[in-house]
């Protein structure tokens, strides 16, 4: 089993099972961009440059349906909305499959004390 490491604020909501709505934990953003965030980043590895945290709501949205006319400055907001929310699935359910340890138990597990 491969670790990676991803930060995320710690207010973030935690994870949901896969197939359940998204809450906005963004573990998925964070660990690799989905196609469209390929595009928005320039890159295929890491945290997508679309993620934006979003204080008042207390969890992560994706930038190109929160903050259109940043990512998507050609379309109309509305329509870049509409086609961001179409493009990353929004409302399709977590399909993040990745097992979330926080830092102490991410920490343990480097060490080889995955029992903790």
């Amino acid at each position: 089993m491969s670790t990676r490491r991803i930060q995320l604020v710690p207010e973030a909501p935690p994870k949901p099972a896969t197939g359940e709505p998204c809450n906005g934990c963004g573990v998925c953003c964070a660990a690799e961009p989905c196609p469209l965030g390929v595009w928005i980043s320039r890159r295929r590895h890491g945290a997508c440059a679309a993620l934006v945290w979003v204080e008042g709501d207390g969890r992560y949205r994706c930038g190109a349906i929160a903050e259109p006319g940043r990512h998507l400055p050609w379309l109309p907001a509305a329509w870049a909305a509409r086609l961001a929310r179409r493009w990353i699935a929004a409302g399709v359910g977590c399909d993040a499959d990745y097992e979330v340890l926080d830092a102490q138990r991410a920490g343990d597990a480097a060490n080889g004390d995955p029992a903790r």
